[in-house]
């Protein structure tokens, strides 16, 4: 209930404004929040797992994190996220006909240093994306991206190396 309310707070407040509230906000629900982070509200943390948000990081409005309680989410130094990217840090086996969602499955979620995240990319558990890649919008990542690489489409493939 306690989350829920301070996630209320944060989407009743006015985009691109009041981030040292924001960031106190994350803070009493448990996020672990660098120097100079910019949140727009929206979107949220979900589940019990840990969120690690370095300095300088953008979270554009809607950004959606779900963080499993065996995995964590770790946005490092210097990245920008566009709006309504999702990370999700949970999934499941393949299971027998009868139900094919099958054990519960979690890895962690890595966006290294200085990274840029297209909007409504989606980010699945288990991934790293290497310092300096960007990820274009509307990317679903399920492999790990190499550093200082371009990397679009359904699933994410690197179209390019950057300089």
């Amino acid at each position: 209930m306690f989350r829920f309310l301070v996630f209320l707070i944060h989407n009743i407040l006015p985009i691109s404004r009041f981030f040292s509230l924001r960031r106190f906000l994350l803070r009493l629900v448990k996020v672990h929040v660098g120097n100079n982070v910019c949140y727009c509200g929206g979107g949220g943390v979900y589940g019990n797992g840990d969120v690690l948000l370095g300095n300088n990081v953008w979270l554009s409005p809607n950004v959606r994190i779900y963080s499993n309680v065996m995995a964590t989410v770790t946005i490092k130094d210097n990245c920008d996220i566009g709006p309504e990217v999702s990370f999700i840090t949970g999934s499941h086996e393949i299971g027998p006909s009868d139900r094919r969602a099958g054990k519960g499955t979690a890895a962690s979620i890595t966006v290294e240093e200085g990274c840029w995240i297209g909007a409504r990319t989606i980010i699945l558990s288990g991934v790293t994306i290497g310092k300096g890649a960007v990820v274009a919008a509307g990317s679903v990542v399920t492999d790990n991206v190499p550093p200082n690489t371009l990397v679009a489409g359904v699933p994410a493939k690197v179209k390019r190396i950057l300089p």
